[in-house]
């Protein structure tokens, strides 16, 4: 049998460097592919139906994939590796396809396809580290994934901003530094996790769980089984973090598909239809101030490691949402562009610490033996807000909101407030024990 042993650092670096090219790939779903369908032509309260791709997907996809790799080995691929190449070779080929869209069907076609690539390649990256890793090394290591998450980020939202300064005018329906951007993406997607499965090894299973592995008699309806199986003996910590995982990932959606637009009027008082070029320019600032939010988060990724260790990976947290809570308060109120940097700034710090704090509050209460299948149910507990989102909020925009994107931006900072207030109720076994 061999045994979880511990890595140095460089070594860690390397088993994450695969969420890099993932990252870059759901950076441009954040800020790129909201605006092409806006220069395709859809209306504000029709951009939520169009993201559904994005929560539906992961709601099926993440956790079969999770119960699956549990039950998988490979000699050759492994057991979390072969989801996570598959997954990469999905995400490349619908980047490369995404900007030849015509029309918003076929973009929102091509989005369901690069979400899946994307949600099969996620969840096993999860378990992937928790296998590997010793516990004292795991808020490193996940830690580490809000480190590349922020850098793949960060170079996705780099590209909608350096891009259109060197690459002018229009191919198709659409501007052709749309085309750079993602094919960028694809070498990423691929790259990064080629080079992760080649420099890190998985750890081979015992003879029993191997044992158990070729007993398995239903491939298909085994994950279904195990989902539920799990769900019904979930840790109590895990549905106290889905209240403010509700919150928190309901209000994120409302940014992502909002902010452009939101830019667009607080500072050249422009939409997509009344003054194109214009947005087109809102398009480009929004990428960069997109950007540097991620900057921020890998530039504190690290540091929150060690916060959360003497101060608690819950008051880490909470204090994380509320200081991103304050900058989407702030937000659409600013009319200076330079000024939106310290406004995201909070969201950078927000966003550190929901790619990693948030899987320290609960990793010592799941059993080892489930850390896919848990993984999987945690990203339940994320894309079930968004799916919530999509299906409700342009009717609440076009409602209640006056249609008005920087009043969806406001009332995501509302929401992480809630979900700031709610972290503080979250109790785990280790704090359990402590009192």
């Amino acid at each position: 049998m061999i045994r979880k042993v511990k890595l140095n650092f460089w070594q860690i670096l390397n088993m994450n460097v695969g969420f890099l090219g993932i990252q870059y790939s759901f950076g441009l779903q954040q800020s790129a592919v909201n605006p092409i369908y806006d220069f395709l032509g859809a209306s504000p309260d029709e951009i939520p139906l169009l993201n559904l791709a994005g929560p539906v997907t992961g709601l099926l996809v993440q956790p079969i994939i999770g119960a699956l790799s549990d039950k998988t080995w490979h000699p050759k691929w492994g057991r979390r590796k072969p989801y996570f190449l598959i997954g990469a070779l999905l995400c490349s080929l619908s980047l490369i396809a995404f900007p030849f869209s015509s029309s918003l069907w076929v973009a929102a076609s091509l989005l369901w396809i690069l979400d899946a690539g994307n949600n099969m390649a996620m969840e096993p990256y999860r378990a992937f580290v928790a296998d590997k890793l010793i516990e004292e090394q795991q808020p490193l290591g996940f830690q580490m994934q809000s480190f590349f998450t922020g850098l793949g980020q960060t170079l996705a939202n780099l590209s909608l901003f350096i891009f259109p300064l060197i690459i002018v005018g229009k191919t198709g329906s659409l501007p052709t530094w749309v085309y750079a951007s993602f094919f960028l993406g694809a070498v990423c997607s691929i790259g990064s996790i080629w080079w992760s499965m080649k420099t890190t090894p998985e750890i081979p299973p015992t003879q029993e769980e191997l044992s158990l592995i070729k007993n398995k008699k239903n491939v298909f309806l085994e994950p279904l089984i195990e989902i539920f199986s799990a769900i019904g003996a979930m840790p109590k910590v895990m549905w106290q973090l889905a209240i403010v995982y509700l919150f928190q990932w309901y209000a994120l959606f409302c940014y992502w598909q909002n902010s452009s637009k939101s830019i667009a009027l607080s500072v050249w008082n422009a939409t997509p239809k009344t003054n194109p070029e214009a947005y087109e320019k809102a398009v480009s600032w929004t990428g960069l101030v997109n950007g540097w939010y991620n900057v921020v988060t890998f530039l504190i990724a690290f540091a929150l490691v060690g916060f959360a260790k003497k101060y608690g990976a819950k008051r880490v947290h909470f204090i994380c949402l509320l200081l991103a809570a304050l900058g989407f308060l702030a937000f659409p109120h600013i009319e200076n562009k330079n000024w939106l940097f310290f406004a995201t700034t909070g969201f950078g710090i927000g966003w550190a610490s929901m790619m990693g704090i948030p899987y320290l509050m609960v990793v010592s209460d799941i059993p080892k033996e489930r850390y896919g299948v848990y993984m999987g149910i945690i990203n339940m507990m994320i894309v079930i807000p968004m799916i919530i989102q999509n299906l409700s909020f342009g009717y609440i925009l076009k409602n209640f909101l006056d249609n008005d994107p920087r009043n969806a931006i406001t009332f995501a900072g509302v929401l992480l407030m809630l979900a700031a207030i709610y972290t503080l109720l979250i109790k785990n076994k280790r704090e359990i024990r402590k009192v």
